[in-house]
């Protein structure tokens, strides 16, 4: 496995465990998954790329 998709996976999870929907994160709004989303494309644009 490469180092971009080891990151690639454990953005996605962590995407997925800062939702609000979760009891531990409801207080917390949408900010929290919407940096990490902002990330995650982020680093799908420089995947597609090349430069990861």
């Amino acid at each position: 496995m490469s180092i971009s998709l080891i990151l690639l996976i454990v953005l996605i999870l962590l995407l997925v465990g800062a939702l609000p929907s979760w009891g531990h994160s409801r207080s917390w709004g949408y900010g929290p998954s919407g940096g990490l989303g902002l990330v995650l494309l982020i680093v799908l644009v420089l995947m597609l790329m090349g430069r990861i």
